[in-house]
Protein backbone atom coordinates (compact mmCIF):
# COMPACT_ATOMS: atom_id res chain seq x y z
CA UNK A 1 0.00 0.00 0.00
CA UNK A 2 1.29 3.27 -1.24
CA UNK A 3 1.91 5.86 1.65
CA UNK A 4 0.29 9.60 1.88
CA UNK A 5 4.24 10.76 0.92
CA UNK A 6 4.39 8.88 -2.01
CA UNK A 7 1.73 9.66 -3.15
CA UNK A 8 2.29 13.20 -2.73
CA UNK A 9 5.55 12.48 -5.04
CA UNK A 10 3.50 10.93 -7.32
CA UNK A 11 1.67 13.86 -8.34
CA UNK A 12 4.27 15.99 -9.72
CA UNK A 13 5.61 12.90 -11.30
CA UNK A 14 2.45 12.37 -13.01
CA UNK A 15 2.56 15.83 -14.46
CA UNK A 16 6.07 15.52 -16.04
CA UNK A 17 4.84 12.24 -17.90
CA UNK A 18 1.69 14.03 -18.86
CA UNK A 19 3.67 17.00 -20.24
CA UNK A 20 6.41 15.01 -21.61
CA UNK A 21 3.82 12.50 -23.32
CA UNK A 22 2.02 15.31 -24.83
CA UNK A 23 5.19 16.86 -26.27
CA UNK A 24 5.99 13.78 -27.77
CA UNK A 25 3.20 13.21 -29.82
CA UNK A 26 3.25 16.76 -30.57
CA UNK A 27 6.64 16.21 -31.72
CA UNK A 28 5.41 13.08 -33.79
CA UNK A 29 2.55 15.23 -35.24
CA UNK A 30 4.87 17.79 -36.46
CA UNK A 31 7.55 15.10 -38.01
CA UNK A 32 4.81 13.48 -39.72
CA UNK A 33 3.15 17.03 -41.14
CA UNK A 34 7.01 17.57 -42.68
CA UNK A 35 7.37 14.44 -44.09
CA UNK A 36 3.61 14.38 -45.54
CA UNK A 37 3.32 17.72 -46.58
CA UNK A 38 6.44 19.91 -46.33
CA UNK A 39 8.87 17.49 -47.70
CA UNK A 40 8.59 18.43 -51.38
CA UNK A 41 8.72 22.01 -50.42
CA UNK A 42 12.24 21.92 -48.55
CA UNK A 43 13.07 19.88 -51.53
CA UNK A 44 12.54 22.53 -53.26
CA UNK A 45 14.08 25.34 -51.09
CA UNK A 46 16.98 27.36 -52.94
CA UNK A 47 18.77 27.24 -49.60
CA UNK A 48 18.65 23.52 -49.27
CA UNK A 49 22.30 22.31 -50.64
CA UNK A 50 21.56 18.73 -49.81
CA UNK A 51 18.65 18.32 -52.09
CA UNK A 52 20.46 20.20 -54.86
CA UNK A 53 23.38 17.68 -54.86
CA UNK A 54 21.15 14.74 -54.27
CA UNK A 55 19.54 16.05 -57.70
CA UNK A 56 22.70 14.93 -59.53
CA UNK A 57 22.58 11.68 -57.66
CA UNK A 58 21.17 9.43 -60.08
CA UNK A 59 19.97 9.85 -63.68
CA UNK A 60 17.18 12.04 -64.95
CA UNK A 61 14.95 10.63 -67.52
CA UNK A 62 15.87 11.72 -71.43
CA UNK A 63 14.30 14.27 -73.28
CA UNK A 64 13.17 12.27 -76.71
CA UNK A 65 11.69 13.79 -80.35
CA UNK A 66 8.76 11.97 -81.22
CA UNK A 67 11.23 9.67 -83.50
CA UNK A 68 13.48 9.23 -80.68
CA UNK A 69 16.09 11.28 -81.28
CA UNK A 70 17.77 12.78 -77.76
CA UNK A 71 18.09 16.04 -76.93
CA UNK A 72 18.67 16.19 -73.15
CA UNK A 73 20.29 13.12 -71.31
CA UNK A 74 22.34 12.47 -68.24
CA UNK A 75 25.89 11.72 -68.28
CA UNK A 76 28.43 10.43 -65.76
CA UNK A 77 30.81 13.10 -64.57
CA UNK A 78 34.27 12.43 -63.15
CA UNK A 79 33.90 14.33 -59.88
CA UNK A 80 32.64 12.49 -56.85
CA UNK A 81 30.72 15.70 -55.48
CA UNK A 82 28.25 15.77 -58.55
CA UNK A 83 28.02 11.84 -59.93
CA UNK A 84 25.84 12.92 -63.26
CA UNK A 85 25.01 16.55 -65.35
CA UNK A 86 23.01 16.90 -68.09
CA UNK A 87 24.06 17.15 -71.81
CA UNK A 88 21.96 18.92 -74.51
CA UNK A 89 23.49 16.99 -78.18
CA UNK A 90 20.89 19.43 -80.17
CA UNK A 91 21.97 22.61 -78.55
CA UNK A 92 20.34 25.80 -79.82
CA UNK A 93 18.49 25.05 -81.99
CA UNK A 94 15.84 22.82 -78.86
CA UNK A 95 16.68 24.81 -76.10
CA UNK A 96 13.28 26.52 -76.21
CA UNK A 97 11.77 23.31 -75.39
CA UNK A 98 14.59 21.71 -73.34
CA UNK A 99 15.53 24.82 -71.16
CA UNK A 100 18.16 23.42 -69.03
CA UNK A 101 18.97 22.15 -65.45
CA UNK A 102 21.50 23.46 -63.33
CA UNK A 103 22.67 23.40 -60.07
CA UNK A 104 20.86 27.23 -59.21
CA UNK A 105 18.22 26.52 -61.33
CA UNK A 106 16.01 25.06 -64.18
CA UNK A 107 14.28 26.32 -67.47
CA UNK A 108 11.72 24.78 -70.00
CA UNK A 109 10.74 21.05 -69.80
CA UNK A 110 13.89 20.40 -67.22
CA UNK A 111 12.02 22.90 -64.82
CA UNK A 112 7.69 22.01 -66.26
CA UNK A 113 8.51 18.07 -66.03
CA UNK A 114 11.12 18.26 -63.14
CA UNK A 115 9.03 15.57 -61.13
CA UNK A 116 8.94 13.52 -63.65
CA UNK A 117 12.65 13.52 -64.80
CA UNK A 118 13.79 12.89 -61.30
CA UNK A 119 11.29 10.35 -60.92
CA UNK A 120 9.92 12.23 -57.62
CA UNK A 121 6.45 12.31 -59.22
CA UNK A 122 3.54 9.69 -57.63
CA UNK A 123 2.67 8.20 -60.64
CA UNK A 124 6.34 7.55 -61.62
CA UNK A 125 7.85 6.46 -58.61
CA UNK A 126 4.74 4.19 -57.77
CA UNK A 127 5.33 2.23 -61.14
CA UNK A 128 9.07 2.34 -61.24
CA UNK A 129 9.45 0.41 -58.02
CA UNK A 130 6.49 -1.86 -58.60
CA UNK A 131 8.47 -2.96 -61.48
CA UNK A 132 11.97 -2.91 -60.28
CA UNK A 133 12.12 -1.84 -57.06
CA UNK A 134 14.66 0.90 -57.86
CA UNK A 135 13.06 4.73 -58.23
CA UNK A 136 14.27 6.00 -61.16
CA UNK A 137 13.95 8.76 -63.53
CA UNK A 138 10.74 8.74 -66.71
CA UNK A 139 11.65 9.68 -70.08
CA UNK A 140 9.38 12.30 -71.93
CA UNK A 141 9.04 11.16 -75.86
CA UNK A 142 7.88 14.59 -77.18
CA UNK A 143 5.68 15.39 -79.99
CA UNK A 144 8.44 17.64 -81.87
CA UNK A 145 10.07 16.79 -85.59
CA UNK A 146 14.02 17.62 -85.68
CA UNK A 147 13.18 18.56 -89.25
CA UNK A 148 10.61 20.68 -88.46
CA UNK A 149 12.00 22.29 -85.91
CA UNK A 150 15.64 22.93 -87.65
CA UNK A 151 13.39 24.70 -90.64
CA UNK A 152 11.68 26.80 -88.18
CA UNK A 153 15.02 27.90 -86.55
CA UNK A 154 17.17 28.18 -89.53
CA UNK A 155 14.56 30.53 -91.24
CA UNK A 156 14.64 32.66 -88.01
CA UNK A 157 18.59 32.92 -87.77
CA UNK A 158 18.87 33.91 -91.87
CA UNK A 159 16.52 36.97 -90.91
CA UNK A 160 19.55 37.73 -88.18
CA UNK A 161 16.64 39.12 -86.47
CA UNK A 162 14.89 38.10 -83.01
CA UNK A 163 11.38 35.92 -83.16
CA UNK A 164 10.13 33.11 -82.98
CA UNK A 165 8.36 29.97 -84.84
CA UNK A 166 5.57 27.84 -83.83
CA UNK A 167 4.49 24.78 -86.04
CA UNK A 168 0.87 23.06 -84.89
CA UNK A 169 -0.89 19.40 -85.87
CA UNK A 170 -4.11 21.36 -86.00
CA UNK A 171 -6.17 17.76 -85.50
CA UNK A 172 -4.63 17.11 -82.79
CA UNK A 173 -2.83 19.94 -80.85
CA UNK A 174 0.47 18.55 -81.07
CA UNK A 175 3.51 21.17 -81.01
CA UNK A 176 5.41 19.98 -84.05
CA UNK A 177 7.85 22.60 -83.69
CA UNK A 178 9.04 25.66 -81.20
CA UNK A 179 11.65 27.59 -82.64
CA UNK A 180 12.92 31.10 -80.88
CA UNK A 181 15.53 32.99 -81.66
CA UNK A 182 18.27 34.11 -80.47
CA UNK A 183 19.12 31.20 -78.55
CA UNK A 184 21.61 30.00 -76.40
CA UNK A 185 23.61 26.53 -75.63
CA UNK A 186 22.09 24.53 -72.33
CA UNK A 187 25.49 23.25 -71.48
CA UNK A 188 26.55 25.61 -70.72
CA UNK A 189 24.16 25.62 -67.54
CA UNK A 190 25.46 22.00 -66.89
CA UNK A 191 28.75 23.29 -65.95
CA UNK A 192 29.73 21.57 -62.45
CA UNK A 193 32.52 24.12 -62.13
CA UNK A 194 30.24 26.89 -59.67
CA UNK A 195 32.14 29.95 -60.84
CA UNK A 196 31.85 29.32 -64.60
CA UNK A 197 28.21 28.44 -64.21
CA UNK A 198 27.53 31.72 -61.76
CA UNK A 199 29.70 33.74 -64.77
CA UNK A 200 27.34 32.15 -67.20
CA UNK A 201 24.47 33.01 -65.58
CA UNK A 202 25.35 36.89 -65.60
CA UNK A 203 26.08 37.12 -69.05
CA UNK A 204 22.95 35.33 -70.16
CA UNK A 205 21.27 37.36 -67.79
CA UNK A 206 22.49 40.67 -68.94
CA UNK A 207 22.44 40.10 -72.50
CA UNK A 208 20.04 42.50 -73.83
CA UNK A 209 19.47 39.90 -76.97
CA UNK A 210 17.85 38.02 -73.99
CA UNK A 211 18.27 34.24 -75.63
CA UNK A 212 17.04 32.62 -72.51
CA UNK A 213 13.35 34.59 -73.12
CA UNK A 214 11.04 31.70 -75.07
CA UNK A 215 9.54 34.39 -77.48
CA UNK A 216 7.25 31.89 -78.33
CA UNK A 217 5.13 31.43 -74.91
CA UNK A 218 6.60 34.05 -72.74
CA UNK A 219 6.03 37.31 -74.69
CA UNK A 220 3.03 38.88 -76.24
CA UNK A 221 3.01 40.95 -79.87
CA UNK A 222 0.67 42.98 -81.77
CA UNK A 223 -0.56 40.11 -84.15
CA UNK A 224 -1.05 43.04 -86.76
CA UNK A 225 -3.43 41.80 -89.89
CA UNK A 226 -3.04 38.06 -88.77
CA UNK A 227 -5.45 39.33 -86.15
CA UNK A 228 -8.33 39.79 -89.40
CA UNK A 229 -8.57 36.08 -89.23
CA UNK A 230 -10.25 36.35 -85.92
CA UNK A 231 -12.35 39.92 -87.64
CA UNK A 232 -13.10 37.64 -90.46
CA UNK A 233 -14.50 34.96 -88.30
CA UNK A 234 -16.75 37.41 -86.38
CA UNK A 235 -17.94 39.23 -89.86
CA UNK A 236 -19.17 35.93 -91.08
CA UNK A 237 -20.55 34.82 -87.94
CA UNK A 238 -22.60 37.64 -87.63
CA UNK A 239 -24.42 36.66 -91.20
CA UNK A 240 -24.00 40.22 -92.32
CA UNK A 241 -20.99 39.43 -94.60
CA UNK A 242 -20.23 37.00 -96.66
CA UNK A 243 -16.57 36.02 -98.79
CA UNK A 244 -18.35 37.59 -102.04
CA UNK A 245 -20.82 40.46 -100.27
CA UNK A 246 -19.32 43.82 -100.90
CA UNK A 247 -17.58 46.10 -97.68
CA UNK A 248 -16.59 49.63 -97.70
CA UNK A 249 -12.75 49.98 -98.20
CA UNK A 250 -12.14 53.85 -98.91
CA UNK A 251 -8.49 55.17 -99.05
CA UNK A 252 -8.44 56.93 -95.65
CA UNK A 253 -10.91 56.28 -93.10
CA UNK A 254 -11.35 58.90 -90.44
CA UNK A 255 -11.34 56.87 -86.47
CA UNK A 256 -14.47 58.14 -84.84
CA UNK A 257 -13.56 61.30 -82.22
CA UNK A 258 -10.34 61.59 -83.83
CA UNK A 259 -8.46 63.55 -86.07
CA UNK A 260 -6.60 60.89 -87.10
CA UNK A 261 -7.24 58.80 -90.54
CA UNK A 262 -6.57 55.25 -91.22
CA UNK A 263 -4.86 53.84 -94.56
CA UNK A 264 -4.24 50.43 -96.30
CA UNK A 265 -0.48 49.83 -96.39
CA UNK A 266 1.29 52.54 -98.88
CA UNK A 267 -1.53 54.17 -99.23
CA UNK A 268 -2.99 52.04 -101.31
CA UNK A 269 -6.72 52.34 -102.61
CA UNK A 270 -8.41 48.85 -102.12
CA UNK A 271 -10.01 47.78 -105.15
CA UNK A 272 -12.50 49.77 -106.53
CA UNK A 273 -13.47 51.28 -102.97
CA UNK A 274 -15.82 48.41 -102.65
CA UNK A 275 -14.41 45.35 -102.83
CA UNK A 276 -15.26 41.63 -101.46
CA UNK A 277 -14.67 40.02 -98.30
CA UNK A 278 -12.68 38.19 -99.91
CA UNK A 279 -10.40 40.59 -102.15
CA UNK A 280 -10.53 42.90 -98.47
CA UNK A 281 -8.85 39.80 -97.05
CA UNK A 282 -6.92 38.86 -99.54
CA UNK A 283 -4.98 42.18 -100.19
CA UNK A 284 -5.03 43.00 -96.17
CA UNK A 285 -7.17 46.09 -96.59
CA UNK A 286 -6.83 47.71 -93.37
CA UNK A 287 -10.16 50.30 -93.94
CA UNK A 288 -12.27 47.58 -95.01
CA UNK A 289 -11.49 45.38 -91.75
CA UNK A 290 -11.41 48.69 -89.63
CA UNK A 291 -14.60 49.98 -90.89
CA UNK A 292 -16.15 45.62 -90.08
CA UNK A 293 -14.50 46.34 -86.58
CA UNK A 294 -16.76 49.74 -86.13
CA UNK A 295 -19.59 48.05 -87.34
CA UNK A 296 -19.74 44.64 -85.15
CA UNK A 297 -18.56 46.64 -82.15
CA UNK A 298 -16.21 45.72 -79.66
CA UNK A 299 -18.63 42.92 -77.61
CA UNK A 300 -18.80 41.09 -80.86
CA UNK A 301 -15.45 41.27 -81.68
CA UNK A 302 -13.74 40.54 -78.24
CA UNK A 303 -16.28 37.17 -78.10
CA UNK A 304 -14.90 35.97 -81.11
CA UNK A 305 -11.42 36.76 -79.75
CA UNK A 306 -12.17 34.92 -76.53
CA UNK A 307 -13.20 31.68 -78.39
CA UNK A 308 -9.74 31.48 -80.14
CA UNK A 309 -8.35 32.07 -76.70
CA UNK A 310 -7.78 35.48 -75.88
CA UNK A 311 -7.63 36.79 -72.17
CA UNK A 312 -7.64 32.74 -71.37
CA UNK A 313 -4.93 32.09 -68.56
CA UNK A 314 -5.36 28.21 -68.59
CA UNK A 315 -3.04 27.29 -71.09
CA UNK A 316 0.09 25.14 -70.25
CA UNK A 317 2.13 22.50 -72.83
CA UNK A 318 3.70 21.96 -70.25
CA UNK A 319 5.05 25.15 -69.83
CA UNK A 320 2.78 27.96 -68.97
CA UNK A 321 2.29 30.12 -71.38
CA UNK A 322 1.64 34.47 -71.49
CA UNK A 323 -1.80 35.03 -71.52
CA UNK A 324 -2.57 36.19 -75.26
CA UNK A 325 -5.17 39.43 -74.78
CA UNK A 326 -7.83 41.53 -76.14
CA UNK A 327 -8.98 44.88 -74.67
CA UNK A 328 -11.60 45.06 -72.00
CA UNK A 329 -12.75 48.62 -72.67
CA UNK A 330 -12.35 50.75 -75.87
CA UNK A 331 -13.90 53.67 -77.66
CA UNK A 332 -14.93 52.93 -81.21
CA UNK A 333 -11.33 54.31 -82.64
CA UNK A 334 -9.92 51.94 -80.31
CA UNK A 335 -12.41 49.05 -81.82
CA UNK A 336 -11.54 50.40 -85.19
CA UNK A 337 -7.57 49.23 -84.62
CA UNK A 338 -8.72 46.30 -82.52
CA UNK A 339 -10.15 44.75 -85.73
CA UNK A 340 -6.68 44.94 -87.72
CA UNK A 341 -4.82 43.73 -84.94
CA UNK A 342 -3.56 47.17 -83.28
CA UNK A 343 -3.86 48.85 -80.26
CA UNK A 344 -4.26 47.26 -77.22
CA UNK A 345 -4.30 43.58 -78.91
CA UNK A 346 -1.62 41.34 -77.81
CA UNK A 347 -0.36 37.61 -79.14
CA UNK A 348 2.10 35.04 -78.49
CA UNK A 349 3.44 33.71 -81.51
CA UNK A 350 1.85 29.83 -80.30
CA UNK A 351 -1.55 32.35 -80.73
CA UNK A 352 -0.84 33.12 -84.49
CA UNK A 353 -0.43 29.51 -85.13
CA UNK A 354 -3.19 28.62 -82.67
CA UNK A 355 -5.37 31.40 -85.11
CA UNK A 356 -4.11 28.93 -88.25
CA UNK A 357 -5.08 25.42 -86.74
CA UNK A 358 -8.75 26.04 -85.56
CA UNK A 359 -9.79 27.16 -89.16
CA UNK A 360 -7.89 23.97 -90.95
CA UNK A 361 -9.49 21.91 -87.89
CA UNK A 362 -13.15 23.26 -89.04
CA UNK A 363 -13.31 25.71 -86.06
CA UNK A 364 -12.31 23.25 -83.56
CA UNK A 365 -9.09 24.35 -81.68
CA UNK A 366 -7.11 21.49 -79.76
CA UNK A 367 -5.72 22.37 -77.03
CA UNK A 368 -1.26 22.48 -77.98
CA UNK A 369 0.92 20.04 -75.84
CA UNK A 370 4.64 18.70 -76.02
CA UNK A 371 4.78 15.64 -74.60
CA UNK A 372 3.63 12.67 -76.39
CA UNK A 373 4.50 9.78 -73.93
CA UNK A 374 6.18 9.13 -70.63
CA UNK A 375 8.06 6.26 -70.09
CA UNK A 376 10.16 4.17 -67.52
CA UNK A 377 13.87 3.42 -68.13
CA UNK A 378 12.51 -0.43 -69.35
CA UNK A 379 10.77 1.50 -72.04
CA UNK A 380 7.19 0.77 -70.58
CA UNK A 381 4.80 3.76 -71.06
CA UNK A 382 3.20 4.65 -68.34
CA UNK A 383 1.32 7.83 -69.28
CA UNK A 384 0.23 9.28 -73.05
CA UNK A 385 -1.50 11.68 -74.91
CA UNK A 386 -4.78 12.56 -75.20
CA UNK A 387 -5.61 15.60 -77.86
CA UNK A 388 -8.33 17.29 -76.23
CA UNK A 389 -10.59 20.49 -77.63
CA UNK A 390 -9.79 23.46 -76.39
CA UNK A 391 -12.12 25.79 -77.51
CA UNK A 392 -15.04 25.61 -80.71
CA UNK A 393 -13.77 28.99 -82.42
CA UNK A 394 -16.42 28.69 -85.27
CA UNK A 395 -18.88 26.13 -87.29
CA UNK A 396 -17.61 24.66 -90.31
CA UNK A 397 -19.19 26.73 -92.29
CA UNK A 398 -17.50 29.84 -91.13
CA UNK A 399 -14.29 27.86 -91.39
CA UNK A 400 -14.58 26.60 -94.77
CA UNK A 401 -15.25 30.08 -95.76
CA UNK A 402 -12.28 32.11 -94.43
CA UNK A 403 -9.97 28.70 -95.39
CA UNK A 404 -11.16 29.76 -99.26
CA UNK A 405 -10.28 33.24 -98.27
CA UNK A 406 -6.78 32.54 -96.80
CA UNK A 407 -5.89 30.65 -99.94
CA UNK A 408 -6.45 33.29 -102.01
CA UNK A 409 -3.76 34.95 -99.70
CA UNK A 410 -1.30 33.35 -101.15
CA UNK A 411 -2.28 33.53 -104.81
CA UNK A 412 -1.59 35.47 -107.23
CA UNK A 413 -2.75 39.49 -105.73
CA UNK A 414 -2.21 38.12 -102.18
CA UNK A 415 -0.08 39.75 -99.66
CA UNK A 416 1.31 35.98 -98.99
CA UNK A 417 2.80 34.59 -102.10
CA UNK A 418 6.07 33.95 -100.38
CA UNK A 419 4.49 31.19 -98.43
CA UNK A 420 3.13 29.24 -101.11
CA UNK A 421 4.31 25.80 -102.35
CA UNK A 422 4.55 24.28 -105.39
CA UNK A 423 1.81 22.12 -106.18
CA UNK A 424 -0.12 22.64 -102.73
CA UNK A 425 -2.63 25.05 -101.41
CA UNK A 426 -2.16 26.96 -98.68
CA UNK A 427 -3.99 28.85 -96.81
CA UNK A 428 -2.13 31.89 -94.84
CA UNK A 429 -2.53 35.40 -93.81
CA UNK A 430 0.00 38.10 -93.49
CA UNK A 431 0.63 40.96 -90.97
CA UNK A 432 2.92 43.81 -90.86
CA UNK A 433 2.14 45.18 -86.55
CA UNK A 434 2.93 48.81 -85.50
CA UNK A 435 6.01 48.36 -82.83
CA UNK A 436 4.58 50.34 -79.39
CA UNK A 437 8.02 50.76 -78.67
CA UNK A 438 8.75 52.77 -81.99
CA UNK A 439 10.88 50.58 -84.00
CA UNK A 440 10.73 48.47 -87.29
CA UNK A 441 7.52 46.99 -87.32
CA UNK A 442 6.84 43.48 -86.80
CA UNK A 443 6.71 40.83 -89.23
CA UNK A 444 4.31 38.05 -88.84
CA UNK A 445 2.08 35.17 -90.70
CA UNK A 446 -0.18 32.48 -89.68
CA UNK A 447 -0.67 30.08 -92.02
CA UNK A 448 -1.67 26.13 -92.58
CA UNK A 449 -1.46 23.04 -94.96
CA UNK A 450 -2.19 21.73 -97.42
CA UNK A 451 -5.49 23.42 -96.90
CA UNK A 452 -7.65 20.41 -98.19
CA UNK A 453 -6.24 18.11 -95.89
CA UNK A 454 -4.28 20.56 -93.18
CA UNK A 455 -1.28 18.91 -91.38
CA UNK A 456 0.47 21.48 -90.58
CA UNK A 457 -0.60 25.28 -89.26
CA UNK A 458 2.43 27.77 -88.44
CA UNK A 459 2.87 30.57 -86.68
CA UNK A 460 5.99 32.92 -87.43
CA UNK A 461 6.61 36.41 -85.47
CA UNK A 462 9.63 38.14 -86.96
CA UNK A 463 10.50 41.38 -84.10
CA UNK A 464 11.18 44.68 -86.31
CA UNK A 465 11.51 42.53 -88.84
CA UNK A 466 8.98 44.91 -91.44
CA UNK A 467 6.58 43.24 -93.87
CA UNK A 468 5.14 39.99 -92.98
CA UNK A 469 4.21 38.72 -96.93
CA UNK A 470 8.15 39.04 -97.44
CA UNK A 471 9.68 38.23 -94.01
CA UNK A 472 7.94 36.22 -92.32
CA UNK A 473 6.23 34.37 -95.24
CA UNK A 474 9.08 32.59 -96.44
CA UNK A 475 9.93 31.02 -93.07
CA UNK A 476 6.27 29.54 -92.94
CA UNK A 477 7.14 28.10 -96.89
CA UNK A 478 10.11 26.66 -95.57
CA UNK A 479 8.42 24.99 -91.89
CA UNK A 480 5.76 23.78 -94.37
CA UNK A 481 7.70 22.27 -96.87
CA UNK A 482 9.47 20.44 -94.19
CA UNK A 483 6.40 19.18 -92.37
CA UNK A 484 4.84 18.10 -95.65
CA UNK A 485 8.36 15.99 -96.02
CA UNK A 486 8.12 14.72 -92.79
CA UNK A 487 4.47 13.33 -92.83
Amino acid sequence: MVGPRAERINIPLRRVAVVCGVMLFALLGRVTVIQAFEAERLREDKRNVRALIARFDHPRGRLLLRDGTVIAESVRTLRSTYRYRRAYPAGRVFAPVTGYLSFFSRAGLERAEDAVLAGTAARVRVRSLARGGVMAGASLKLTVDGRIQRAAYEGLRATGRAGAVVALNPATGAILAMASYPSFDPAAFADVDMKGLVATDRRMQSDPAQPLLNRALARTFPPGSTFKIVTGAAALRSGDYSPGGGVRAPVALRLPGTRVSLRNAEGAACGDGEPSLTYAFQASCNTAFAGIGLDLGQRRLRAQAERFGFNADDLVVPMPVAVSGFPAKMDKAQSAMAAIGQYDVRATPLMVAMLSAAVANGGVLMRPYLVEEVLLPDGAVIDSAEPSRYRDTMSEEVADALTAMMVKVTQRGGTGRAAAVRGVKVAAKTGTAENAEGGRSHALISAFAPAGDPRVAVGVLVEEGGAGGKVAAPIARAVIRAALSAS
